[in-house]
């Protein structure tokens, strides 16, 4: 089948053609016809199978143009690097329609977005937060809203987005088309399209944990961080066609400890993104990637969610995730298009665990190779691999307190004070024994 079987209209064909698109993957296909139904929609694709066509060519397809220029269309992702990456999708299916799409995102002044939304816009990219903010401000208005896509919702829910998905959902007219495009759905997910959505169609394109068929996995089994460089490095060295790597760790510190590592030796090849940089040095980081300036760059899984970066070679997963669906995501970088990719990962003892996790999920074991003989192996250890020393703690059982009363002696009966009236001759038959009278006054 080719994008001419479907019911696609002659200003999208010719944006397909133009960018050389021919036939659609396996999500496009299935979902094409489904969503032009009208129908709900929760999709299941793996990361490169082209699921951002899947949902934007259908909607373009049904777009018809309004002059109240509020937004027909809205689509929700986790990240700022995807708003901009799904406009300039949009952008290149619309070239020959009129029709306005804008991105907005967190991070940057929210002033130019809101004067650009006011001037109207048929589509509208956005993350949930300044989504909000800019409804909240009266900027945007959702009144005409149609249909609702989600992408990636199951790393919204895990970045803490939740409240806000729950706000948006009840700001949207009730009679809408809802999408949900992801690679995995969680039992939050089903709650969610259980609570807003209406019968949602299900369509996989590939079962969850299903690896790529045109990515080579291998492992090694490496005994630290240090000896992971050294691995890096000589692997780096050795191999010409790891032209285009993306290295992923576990954590922001982990990062930034590796670019450490290795920067001076790649001076002006190697870059990182993370949470923690500026907005433009992760927009700049990515370009520069993308053009081949820089050979590598290492990251935290915000790249490995959506983010379409072509022609990736290698990666190289430095540290092993914990959650299985992580390495499908990150491995998914690369073997798109189809091309060939290769898939490499450092495994140490204790991410042994997060191995077996993957290979269950994928039902497929990854090939371990030996160390290269040239390698090596260190033996020095960061504050994390030291072993820690556990002080066994001993509990002391305390003598069970007598009752005791108050710290000072009474006073004895002779020196208590008493407000007390004593007769002169009590007194006195107290002193002597006798009464005592006293003589009449002369």
């Amino acid at each position: 089948m080719n994008f001419n079987d479907l019911n696609i209209n002659t200003p999208l064909i010719k944006a397909l053609a133009d960018l050389g698109y021919t036939q659609p993957t396996t999500i496009q296909q299935k979902a094409f016809s489904v969503i032009m139904s009208g129908r709900d929609v929760c999709g299941i694709a793996q990361t490169g199978t082209g699921k951002t066509f899947a949902y934007l060519l259908p909607c373009l397809r049904m777009w018809t143009y309004s002059k109240d220029r509020f937004p027909q269309v809205l689509v929700l992702v986790p990240t700022r690097e995807l708003v901009v990456q799904v406009v300039e999708e949009v952008k290149k299916l619309s070239t020959y329609m009129p029709l306005k799409v804008i991105g907005v995102f967190g991070g940057v002044n929210m002033k130019p977005q809101a004067a650009a939304v006011e001037e109207g816009a048929d589509i509208i990219i956005a993350t949930p937060g300044r989504l909000l903010d800019l409804v909240y401000d009266g900027s945007l208005r959702l009144k005409a809203i149609k249909q609702l896509v989600i992408d990636e919702v199951d790393e919204m829910l895990n970045l803490g987005f939740r409240t806000q998905l729950n706000n948006i959902l009840d700001l949207l007219p009730p009679k809408r088309q809802n999408l949900l495009f992801s690679a995995t759905i969680t039992p939050d997910v089903e709650i969610m399209m259980h609570t807003y959505f209406n019968a949602p169609q299900t369509i996989e394109a590939a079962p969850t944990g299903t690896p790529l068929a045109n990515i080579n996995q291998i492992g090694y089994y490496v005994p630290n961080f240090y000896t992971k460089v050294n691995l890096l490095k000589l692997l780096l060295s050795q191999n010409e066609d790891m032209t285009k790597i993306l290295i992923f760790v576990a954590t922001k510190h982990l990062a930034d400890q590796l670019f450490e590592q290795i920067e001076t030796e790649y001076e002006g090849k190697a870059g990182i993104i993370h949470s923690n940089k500026e907005q433009n040095n992760r927009f700049n980081t990515i370009k520069q990637f993308q053009e081949g300036t820089f050979r590598f760059i290492i990251a935290t899984d915000i790249v490995a969610r959506g983010l379409d970066i072509a022609e990736v070679s290698h990666v190289i997963n430095f540290d092993t995730p914990e959650i299985p669906e992580d390495y499908i995501h990150r491995i998914g970088r690369t073997g798109r298009a189809e091309k060939k990719g290769v898939a490499i990962a450092f495994i140490t003892e204790r991410e042994k665990e997060n191995q077996l996790a993957i290979e269950n999920l994928m039902n497929y074991t990854i090939p371990i190779l030996p160390l290269p003989l040239d390698l090596e192996i260190s033996d020095v250890l960061t504050e994390d691999e030291k072993p820690k020393v556990r002080m066994k703690e001993v509990f002391v059982k305390l003598p069970k307190l007598e009752e005791s009363g108050p710290a000072f002696h009474p006073k004895k009966a002779k020196n208590l004070k008493v407000n007390v009236k004593i007769k002169y001759a009590d007194k006195m038959m107290a002193k002597y024994g006798k009464p005592i009278k006293r003589k009449p006054k002369k």
